[in-house]
């Protein structure tokens, strides 16, 4: 049942998980959502200052500036991510190094507060979160800006075993699908033989499990349902269908309608959907 959930129509746009603004992370993530980097970054300066043990509010900060420096570098396209070429083009960006070294020092204290937490709660659920984001984001500025694509492979693995972490616990902490459910698009999306080195926990390279855990985020997760329906977006259009995207982002764009990419994403997308773009080409080309 859950595989014909993964691979039917869309949740209807109303079903979708809202970010949880009662957390003044979730506040950050708002923000964040609406491209407004240095509005996150300052809410979660405002809280560390009030609670320099707590370890969340340091990766959220982290993740501020990296996005900050993705929309920068123009990585956030989703041109960028339909074509593997760009994805994996071995020439070197130019990232700024300062705001490189500000989301490591983050990341480290981050992951020091959670580890001091759970050393005394070895089950809190916001500290395995922070150790969850710590090794995604360190993962994703591997992959993303060092173009490191195999040492991210490894990266990766310790990703997997925090949200396995994550997802084990009752209830489940949701958002962890989202890691898991990129793994397993990125590791399918491999050719076979290069999939057959890449050995990650519980990671079988289907696509559709990938879709399904990230609907999954999408419908119940906490603060990356917004992210979960970014990927769909992409994979969508990597599937050749623009319509589905549009309609993620249609939906995204009356949520945040201050991010200016969700507006120009859509317009490309709702061109590709009437056929005017090389996706909708080259899905009549494969009908044909």
């Amino acid at each position: 049942m859950a595989l014909i959930l993964a691979i039917g129509p869309l949740t209807a746009a109303g079903q979708y998980a809202k970010v949880d603004v009662s957390t003044v992370e979730g506040l950050a993530f708002s923000r964040l959502y609406e491209f407004d980097f240095a509005g996150a970054q300052a809410i979660m300066d405002r809280e560390i200052s009030r609670d320099p043990s707590s370890p969340l509010p340091y990766g959220v900060k982290a993740a501020a500036h990296f996005f900050s420096e993705l929309d920068r570098l123009l990585i956030l396209q989703t041109e960028f991510f339909e074509d593997d070429d760009r994805v994996v083009d071995r020439r070197k960006l130019t990232p700024d190094l300062k705001v490189r070294d500000e989301i490591f020092r983050l990341l480290k204290t981050s992951r020091a507060r959670a580890e001091a937490r759970l050393a005394a709660q070895p089950h809190d659920r916001e500290a395995l979160f922070a150790l969850g984001m710590a090794s995604g984001l360190e993962t994703d500025y591997a992959a993303l800006v060092e173009r490191r694509r195999f040492g991210s492979f490894s990266l990766a693995k310790q990703s997997q075993a925090h949200a396995l972490k994550l997802l084990a616990l009752n209830p489940p902490y949701y958002d962890a699908h989202l890691t898991t459910g990129s793994v397993e698009y990125v590791v399918g999306s491999l050719p076979f033989f290069l999939r057959w080195f890449v050995r990650i926990e519980q990671v079988e390279g289907s696509k559709e499990r990938a879709v399904e855990h990230l609907r999954i985020v999408a419908e119940r997760g906490r603060y990356y349902g917004p992210f979960a329906r970014v990927l769909l977006s992409v994979i969508a259009l990597r599937e050749k269908r623009p319509t589905e995207a549009e309609a993620l982002l249609t939906g995204l764009c009356a949520e945040f309608p201050a991010n200016p990419l969700f507006r120009k994403e859509l317009e490309r997308t709702r061109e590709l959907a009437r056929g005017k773009g090389p996706a909708a080409a080259a899905a009549g080309a494969a009908g044909r």
